[in-house]
């Protein structure tokens, strides 16, 4: 059993809506403006592809550990960019469009719970490794 088993990974009902409509609204957007990169721009820079994880959301498929850390990464970094720009359509505003594909509030909210389960995990784990390390020693004397 590994040490996250207990957390749920699978996108929350709100995040891939939020995901969905990214999607819907890059649809929208000029090739020459999109928001997110496509795999092609993605595997050109060495990185993931933000179209593809959205998908992944949208579909609710159960995204990775570090795949959960890096939405809320993303999150942290762009908060400036969630909300619309006033006088802007959504598809014209390529910050809130991203923002979408990493599954809008509701994936910034969910990240940031499975991150602190996380956490809490790892804390968890290393005090119990320290233990089973002190029985071991006291048991060698």
């Amino acid at each position: 059993m590994g040490k996250y088993d207990h957390i749920n990974m699978k996108p929350s009902q709100s995040t891939a809506s939020a995901a969905k409509r990214g999607l819907e609204l890059r649809r929208k957007q000029p090739k020459s403006g999109k928001a997110g990169l496509s795999a092609k721009q993605a595997k050109a820079q060495g990185i993931g592809s933000g179209v593809q994880r959205a998908s992944n959301m949208a579909n609710r498929k159960t995204l990775s550990s570090e795949t959960w850390k890096r939405v809320k990464a993303y999150h942290d970094r762009h908060a400036k960019n969630r909300k619309l720009d006033p006088g802007k359509k959504p598809h014209e505003d390529k910050g809130y469009v991203a923002s979408l594909l990493w599954g809008g509030d509701a994936g910034y909210s969910q990240a940031k719970k499975i991150v602190r389960q996380m956490e809490a995990a790892d804390k968890k784990s290393k005090g119990g490794r320290r233990k089973m390390l002190r029985s071991v020693v006291k048991s060698k004397r």
